[in-house]
């Protein structure tokens, strides 16, 4: 991959650590689905098919060698989701996590938010190494003692213990989405966050769970109109009141919430002209995004499709200012009779180059620590958007 600016030099990629087995025969439940690093990027979160959530920690950087980061080791592992069956619709829900985001830390316990496909729940993660010892009414193993039977009053201690990391639901958000929920983002005001299906967006608030505000509707009155789904969408990390929502034509939107309540008028609308030369079958089905996230600073957005990873500046809405290519686009425009494609989604740790003894033009570049390889499986033909909607 060529650095930025056009430079000649090129930045290698090795493997820094592996976790799991390598084997070919893998079990389905056990397929990762997402990957999120914390704030820190201390912390990293994957989720997998099988509902369960697997936390790791880097370890401490070596005197020996400080120039090399920590190796991450398993810190913690809880399930957060089990399968469903929604009897109104007889529908199974799958306890597969499609996405996870932590909340910004504020005390010793760290919080996240997982989601499959209906159900969005908060957990909070806490460490306890000491253990209160030397009650007056309850014995060690907790059976509760004779009063009568107490002769002296003792008072209760802490004692070491081995650490103990404990995972326990605090907030469960269900019932508000009708769509497969892609997306959920947590707002910079550290009291809301929204979440995303196919067709609409919904802003919560983090302590309420019953309700939720409809923010983006894209769903026309007649299904049989529907050109377009959304693909993800994100808050913005400094500005409050703005986010973007991507779609499978490609089109990314930037919303401001002190515009409307209901934003269904974006205020930016950033897309690639296509070029008529390679416009083909494939053309819309691989410019479909994937993922979206902003630069720390607010300035940047990286958005992924199936074939690259694009920089678009907020300030320059026509086109991309940098374009990294992950294959080569006539591969795909060669293949008949195809069955499936795969492609990889990038879940990106964006983070200061400067931090990290690196010198690079602009406050801007990527860290891809984690690709998901997932499959698009394809008909004889294109079917129609809404056939599985309606």
């Amino acid at each position: 991959m060529a650095g930025p600016g056009g430079g000649s030099s090129d930045v290698q990629w090795c493997f820094s650590q592996v976790k799991g087995a390598m084997d070919d025969d893998v079990a389905e439940a056990d397929i990762i689905s997402t990957v999120e690093f914390n704030h820190s990027g201390e912390l990293l979160a994957t989720g997998d098919k099988g509902g369960r959530v697997v936390i790791f920690q880097q370890e401490p950087e070596s005197k020996n060698q400080p120039q090399c980061r920590g190796e991450y080791n398993v810190y913690s592992t809880f399930q957060s989701h089990e399968p469903e069956f929604d009897y109104l619709k007889s529908l199974e829900i799958e306890e597969k996590i499609n996405k996870i985001r932590w909340l910004p830390q504020k005390n010793a316990a760290q919080f996240l938010l997982s989601t499959n496909d209906k159900t969005i729940k908060l957990w909070k993660i806490s460490e306890r190494d000491k253990r209160p010892e030397g009650y007056n009414l309850k014995e060690e193993d907790g059976r509760y003692r004779d009063p009568n039977t107490v002769t002296t009053l003792r008072v209760p201690v802490f004692r070491p213990m081995d650490l103990m990391v404990e995972a326990s639901p605090r907030r469960v958000f269900a019932n508000a989405h009708t769509y497969h929920i892609n997306s959920i983002s947590v707002n910079s005001d550290h009291e809301t966050y929204l979440s995303a299906d196919d067709l609409r967006v919904n802003l919560w608030h983090l302590e309420i769970t019953d309700r939720s505000f409809n923010i983006v509707d894209i769903k026309p009155a007649n299904m049989e109109e529907l050109t377009e789904v959304i693909t993800a969408a994100e808050f913005h990390p400094h500005q409050c009141n703005t986010f973007v929502y991507s779609s499978s034509k490609g089109t990314i939107r930037l919303c401001d919430m002190r515009a409307s309540a209901l934003c269904d008028v974006h205020a930016k609308l950033f897309e690639e002209p296509e070029d008529p030369n390679n416009r083909s079958f494939f053309s819309e089905i691989i410019s479909s995004i994937s993922d979206v996230k902003f630069s720390h600073s607010g300035r940047y957005m990286m958005t992924r499709d199936y074939l690259s990873v694009k920089i678009w500046d907020l300030h320059m809405e026509t086109q991309p200012v940098e374009t990294y290519q992950f294959f080569f686009y006539n591969r795909y425009m060669n293949i008949s009779g195809v069955s499936c494609v795969l492609f990889m989604k990038t879940t990106a740790f964006l983070t200061s180059l400067s931090a990290a003894g690196m010198e690079m033009t602009g406050e801007l570049f990527i860290f891809a620590f984690a690709l998901v390889l997932q499959t698009l499986k394809f008909t004889s033909g294109c079917k129609n958007l809404n056939s599985s909607m309606k």
